[in-house]
C-alpha cells in the first residue's frame, strides 16, 4: 500500500497512543479476540506486563507487541479482559456520557417504546457489565463487572444527565456478579425509592417495584413477542405455563381468548399475573404449581399452549441435562394439544443455541408421533442488540408452530 505524502503513520501513531507505563496482556496467536471477539481467557494470555490490579483498564497488545485496544480487567474471573475499544481509552466522564448517549440514540431509531426499554446492553454498546432499563421516568441500573462497579458514580452522573429520571436504582443482584467476585446488593443510587408503579406496554398493564421482583423489573427482551403469539388467542384455551408475570397471559385474554390459565412455580409470579391482569382488565385464572409436575399430572387439553421457562443451563457442562428438560415439556405440552393446536415455545440461555432447542422439539416431535408446521420464529426485541461476533449477546429464541395432521 502507498502512503500518502504527508500522511501520518497510522501504526507509529497507534503505538504511540497506548502510553508504555500502562499495564496489559500479550495475547496468544488465534485467539478469539483475533477473530473479532472482545474477550480474553486465561488459557489466552502469553504474558501480563505492568502489574495491573483488578478493575484497571489496561492495554491489549498482540504477540508483535502492537496494540489491540483497551480493556478492563479482573483476574479473579474466568473472562480476565473484556475489550471496550480498539484505541486508547480512559473510563472517564466524557467516555460514559459519549457512549450511554450513542445507545440512548440507537434506541431512539427503533420501532419501540422508549418509556418501557433496555437502554445500555452490556458488550452490546461498547460497555461491558453495565446494564440499564427504564420504566417510565424511573431507571434500573446493573454493573456485572468489577471494573464498572467501581465506577457507579460516574454512570449515575451520566444517567442522570442524559435521562433526568426522578430515580436510579441499583439492582446488582445478578448471578453473573459471583463470577467477578462481586457481592449482591440492592439500592437507590439517585433520588427517591419508588413506590410499586404501573406501567402499560401495548395494550397491557404492569406493575413495577425496581427493588423487587424479577431482574430489573420485567423481561424486557421477549415484550413485543407477546402480541405476536396473541394474535392466535383469539376464542382459544390458553395455557401459559412459566407465567412470571402473565405477559402472555395478559395478551392472550386482551385478544380474545376464551379462557386463560397462568402457572408458575412461584407464588409471587402468580400474584403478580392477577394484579397486572386486575390492572389491565382482564380475566386470567392463575395456578402455583411446578411445571414439570403441572403438564406430567394435567389432563385438561388446550388450543395454545405457551411454553417460556427460566433457563435450563447457564454453562457448556449442563447443555444435555438441559436439552431433556425442554425436550419433556415440549413432549408433554404436544400431548395437551387440541387438533390444529398451537404451542409457543422460548428458550433464554445461550448455551443452549437455535440449533440445539429446534432440535428439542423436533425429537419430541418424533417421540409423540406429531406432526407440527413452523408458523412463526422470535428472537429478543431489538434493544438487546446480537452483534455478529459476540455469539454471546443471542440468547433469546422461540418458534411458534401448529399441530399439523398426522399422515
Amino acid at each position: 500500500m502507498i502512503k500518502r505524502k504527508g500522511a501520518p503513520d497510522l501504526d507509529l501513531l497507534s503505538s504511540l497512543l497506548f502510553s508504555p507505563a500502562m499495564a496489559g496482556l500479550i495475547i496468544k496467536p488465534r485467539s478469539r479476540i483475533f477473530h473479532g471477539h472482545e474477550w480474553v481467557y486465561s488459557s489466552e494470555i502469553l504474558k501480563t506486563f505492568g502489574n495491573p490490579s483488578p478493575g484497571d483498564v489496561i492495554t491489549l497488545k498482540d504477540f508483535k507487541d502492537r496494540p489491540l485496544g483497551s480493556a478492563i480487567y479482573n483476574p479473579l474471573s474466568q473472562i480476565v479482559a473484556r475489550r471496550f475499544s480498539r484505541r486508547a481509552q480512559k473510563l472517564d466522564q466524557e467516555f460514559f456520557l459519549r457512549r450511554i448517549r450513542q445507545a440512548i440514540q440507537y434506541r431512539h431509531s427503533l420501532d419501540l417504546d422508549p418509556t418501557v426499554s433496555r437502554l445500555v446492553w452490556s458488550e452490546s454498546d461498547g460497555l461491558p457489565g453495565i446494564i440499564v432499563d427504564r420504566y417510565g421516568e424511573h431507571l434500573v441500573l446493573q454493573t456485572t463487572t468489577l471494573a464498572m462497579d467501581q465506577r457507579k458514580d460516574l454512570i449515575v452522573t451520566a444517567l442522570v444527565e442524559l435521562c433526568q429520571p426522578a430515580s436510579i436504582t441499583l439492582r446488582n443482584d445478578s448471578p453473573m456478579r459471583k463470577a467477578e467476585g462481586l457481592e449482591s446488593e440492592i439500592a437507590v443510587l439517585y433520588g427517591d425509592r419508588p413506590a410499586p408503579f404501573t406501567i402499560h406496554h401495548l395494550g397491557s398493564a404492569f406493575e413495577i417495584d425496581p427493588s423487587n421482583g424479577q431482574k430489573t423489573g420485567l423481561f424486557l427482551d421477549i415484550m413485543d413477542v407477546y402480541p405476536e403469539v396473541a394474535r392466535f388467542a383469539q376464542g382459544k384455551k390458553v395455557l401459559d405455563v412459566f407465567c412470571n408475570q402473565g405477559g402472555f397471559s395478559l395478551a392472550c385474554a386482551r385478544a380474545g381468548a376464551s379462557s386463560v390459565l397462568a402457572v408458575d412455580i412461584s407464588e409471587d409470579a402468580t400474584a403478580a399475573t392477577r394484579r397486572n391482569a386486575e390492572l389491565t382488565g382482564v380475566e386470567i385464572q392463575t395456578q402455583t404449581a411446578n411445571a414439570f409436575d403441572f403438564l406430567r399430572k394435567h389432563e385438561e387439553t388446550y388450543d395454545l399452549i405457551i411454553l417460556d421457562p427460566p433457563s435450563f443451563t447457564r454453562n457448556k457442562k449442563t447443555v444435555k441435562d438441559a436439552m431433556r428438560g425442554y425436550k419433556e415439556i415440549h413432549l408433554r405440552a404436544l400431548k395437551m394439544l387440541n387438533h390444529d393446536g398451537i404451542l409457543a415455545t422460548f428458550c433464554c440461555s445461550h448455551h443452549a443455541t437455535r440449533e440445539l432447542f429446534l432440535q428439542s422439539l423436533k425429537d419430541a416431535v418424533v417421540d409423540g408421533k406429531k406432526t407440527l408446521r413452523l408458523l412463526q420464529s422470535h428472537s429478543q426485541r431489538l434493544d438487546h442488540p446480537i452483534m455478529t461476533t459476540l455469539p454471546e449477546t443471542e440468547y433469546l429464541k422461540g418458534f411458534t408452530c401448529q399441530l399439523a395432521p398426522n399422515r
